[in-house]
């Protein structure tokens, strides 16, 4: 397992204003690497933002600017699943890439925020920044250094994929669906053509996946959230799956091949195949 966490402090209200960006390398669940850099904003500090992170025009004064560290950036998480916490460091990178007239990344952002926020239930609607979620968790680091910060990141991602069981892939699909409503599970209707097939959906549908659910339980499946031993339909969005971390299948995917392979009756179909046959 791979990923990159990334964090960054601005010198004032504009999230083009980055002052200081740290990212930190994860392997099997631990840092191994870590690259930090004060950067010159090329524009004016704000005391309230200095009285958080501490740094100033003199801390700065002779550092590179974003444009000048853009295509390191590039090249350390192009690619890469990265861990930020909050959307706020993914607007601040394509905010200074615009303004700076560079090219900004192209990577899997995976928001840490809203990672927790389906992991642990008590964190749901507050509670889920990043120092309260350290306390909660036992991380120790110095808040509001970026280094620091993008390593806390990365280590609430690693806790909430041993607390759910899934992993990176899982962790981006969990994300997309509502912290409180994600649920699909249902009984299908006893006069379905279907009824007795039990599903589950994985992957970008092209409906939404709780009117996916709704055309199954009306087709007579029993809908389930996860693959299991009981799971007999699993039901893949079409788009293309892009590469994360060596796999081209999400993780209900593969867990449905491991468990045919053992000999369960598993049958795989696409969304367009699937969406025919409850039309039926």
């Amino acid at each position: 397992m791979r990923f990159i966490a990334l964090d960054v402090e601005t010198a004032n209200p504009d999230m083009s204003s980055i002052c200081q960006i740290g990212i930190v390398h994860f392997e099997d669940g631990k840092p191994v690497d870590t690259w930090s850099s004060l950067v010159d904003p090329q524009d004016y500090f704000d005391g309230m933002n200095v009285s958080i992170h501490g740094i100033d025009e003199e801390d700065v004064r002779g550092a590179p600017t974003f444009k000048q560290i853009s295509a390191e950036i590039n090249r350390r998480i192009s690619g890469q699943v990265v861990a930020i916490h909050t959307a706020f460091d993914r607007n601040a990178i394509t905010q200074a890439a615009s303004r700076h007239s560079t090219t900004p990344p192209e990577c899997f952002w995976l928001n840490t925020a809203s990672v927790a926020r389906r992991t642990w239930p008590e964190v749901a609607q507050r509670g889920y920044g990043l120092a309260p979620l350290a306390v909660k968790l036992g991380i120790e680091f110095k808040h509001h250094n970026a280094a620091e910060d993008a390593r806390a990141a990365g280590i609430i991602l690693v806790r909430a994929m041993t607390e759910i069981g899934l992993d990176l892939a899982g962790l981006m699909e969990r994300v997309q669906h509502p912290i409180n409503s994600s649920r699909v599970a249902q009984n299908g209707n006893p006069e379905g053509l279907l009824y007795g097939e039990v599903v589950a959906f994985t992957g970008a549908l092209i409906i939404p996946r709780h009117e996916a659910a709704a055309l199954a339980a009306r087709a007579g499946c029993e809908i389930t959230d996860g693959v299991t031993k009981h799971t007999t339909l699993l039901v893949v969005g079409d788009q293309d799956i892009r590469l994360l971390n060596g796999h081209e299948k999400s993780s209900k995917h593969r867990k449905a091949e491991e468990l045919i392979a053992k000999g369960k009756h598993i049958r795989i179909l696409t969304e367009t195949d699937f969406l025919s046959m409850v039309a039926q």
